[in-house]
């Protein structure tokens, strides 16, 4: 009796330390506790209800940023679509047809290759140090697999390693944005670099 009631005094002193107490260290073990809950329980639940590995990704470039309104932007790039037969009404259907800028968040969903259209804006593994979300500006079938081309939308050209992304480096493809969230990991990954001597 005397342990159980040992341990349970031990369990009020420790939920006294993390909830009642204001000292920096009940500050550093709670965002601790909250990092790990995050990584560990809530980020693997919202893959498997996404069917992605990848549900979450902040977005680290201006690739995709559209600078004016619709229209204007479509006078100065609208070409570099045509490229690829996507005419204007076309673009205006696709998702996030106005595009996203750096610093915002994007909720990916798993979807079967056969599913991702024209339009539809992916993530992939590519030689770069961070995946690349891109717009669908191509699709065919070869040797049994899908593949795919894509091409930001503030870009005047495609990277060379966009040019045939086979299925199997597809990550996910955007459902929801989420404006300025990302600014928390791309500051969190500067700190990381910083450290390592890395800074971009």
């Amino acid at each position: 009796m005397a342990g159980v009631k040992g341990f349970r005094q031990t369990l009020k002193r420790a939920w006294r330390f993390l909830w009642n107490d204001n000292s920096v260290w009940s500050w550093a073990v709670n965002a601790l506790l909250a990092f790990l809950l995050i990584k560990f329980a809530v980020y693997p639940a919202l893959g498997l209800a996404l069917q992605t590995n990848h549900p979450v990704v902040a977005v680290i470039s201006d690739s995709m940023l559209h600078t004016a309104n619709f229209d204007t932007w479509w006078e100065s790039m609208g070409k570099n679509y045509a490229k690829h037969n996507i005419t204007k009404e076309q673009f205006m259907q696709f998702k996030m047809s106005d595009g996203f800028s750096r610093g915002d968040i994007i909720i990916l969903k798993g979807k079967k290759p056969e599913k991702i259209e024209i339009g539809n804006i992916i993530v992939f593994d590519s030689n770069l140090p961070e995946p690349i979300i891109h717009r669908v500006v191509g699709k065919w079938e070869a040797d049994g697999a899908y593949y795919f081309s894509t091409k930001g939308d503030r870009n005047v050209d495609q990277r060379p390693e966009e040019k045939a992304i086979r299925q199997d480096r597809v990550v996910g493809t955007a459902w929801i944005k989420v404006p300025y969230f990302g600014y928390v990991k791309i500051a969190f990954t500067n700190l990381v670099n910083a450290v390592k001597g890395k800074v971009r």
